[in-house]
């Protein structure tokens, strides 16, 4: 009989972080005039989605930039300099989204809900394992690389959008999929004493639990943005679901990348798409800042 076979569920994968990966701090300031009420092209579903998403960013991404920075002691220098330039990318995008959801709350919405929502998802997460933080870090990272490839790729989602607006949206994608892999790199130094199974469970598990949560929550966010335009009902559902799953379709788009995740021996860059980074960089290469 023969014996069955090893599964390894954490084989290092053929593509992992490129040794070549430069993760470029892009100081830019953006929105500090714009004036649409719908910036989305006039769309109410599209500007309802990305206002959630945005008003989700500052408290979101301190809690990043903590997580991570929780697990760096031992770590190799490049990872060490990928985090230190992760954490300086992540605070410029939260002052950019601040910016963001001012101007948001200057054209009459209320954001604030989505803001104590996300202040009380967070309270929840004190006093537990630290390196839980890194799971949810990682699977929220990869929800951000996965919209941010695509807001680059497929120019539908901003071809009618507020320019100012657009380039906000395209300069974040841009550092979302330079530092896709940071939190990853991280969680594998933080478990590298860990079995390939636990690790393979854990980080799974908590992607299950990240896409629940993250779509429950920013579809509630969403329907309350389209309340305040008047919009309620079939018609929010509806036209809330169309445009995330039709057209531009956004969630139907990234799916495959999302059943990657579960792959075992998945890394980030298994998809290497720094191409999409140099197609836009012509846009913000004044603003280039050294990462150390």
């Amino acid at each position: 009989m023969n014996a069955p076979a090893q599964i390894d569920l954490e084989t290092r994968s053929k593509a992992p972080t490129p040794a070549d990966l430069d993760i470029t701090v892009r100081d830019e300031r953006f929105n500090r005039g714009t004036e649409p009420r719908r910036w989305w092209a006039g769309d109410a579903f599209g500007t309802a989605w990305h206002n959630a998403l945005s008003a989700t960013f500052p408290r979101g991404e301190a809690f990043f930039i903590e997580a991570v920075k929780a697990h760096r002691e031992g770590a190799d220098p490049k990872l060490e300099a990928e985090i230190r330039a992760f954490v300086k990318q992540e605070i410029n995008h939260t002052r950019e989204h601040i910016a963001f959801n001012k101007l948001a709350e200057s054209h009459g919405y209320d954001i604030k809900a989505v803001d104590k929502r996300v202040a009380e998802m967070l309270e929840m997460t004190k006093g537990r394992p630290v390196i839980l933080n890194l799971a949810a870090t990682m699977a929220l990272e990869h929800y951000t690389a996965m919209m941010a490839h695509e807001f680059l790729a497929n120019p539908n989602h901003f071809k009618d959008a507020d320019p100012e607006v657009r380039k906000m949206w395209e300069w974040h994608s841009i550092e979302e999929i330079e530092h896709k892999g940071v939190a990853y790199d991280t969680w594998n130094h933080a478990t590298r004493d860990w079995s390939k199974w636990k690790r393979w469970k854990l980080r799974s598990l908590m992607m299950l639990i990240v896409t629940g949560r993250f779509f429950k929550h920013r579809w509630e966010d969403s329907m309350n943005l389209l309340a305040q335009d008047g919009i309620t009902g079939w018609k929010a559902r509806w036209g809330l679901f169309t445009y995330l799953t039709f057209k531009p379709g956004v969630v139907r788009r990234i799916f495959p990348a999302w059943l990657a995740y579960f792959k075992p021996g998945f890394h980030p860059w298994d998809h290497d798409d720094r191409e999409l980074i140099r197609i836009h960089e012509g846009d913000f290469s004044a603003a280039l800042m050294p990462a150390e």
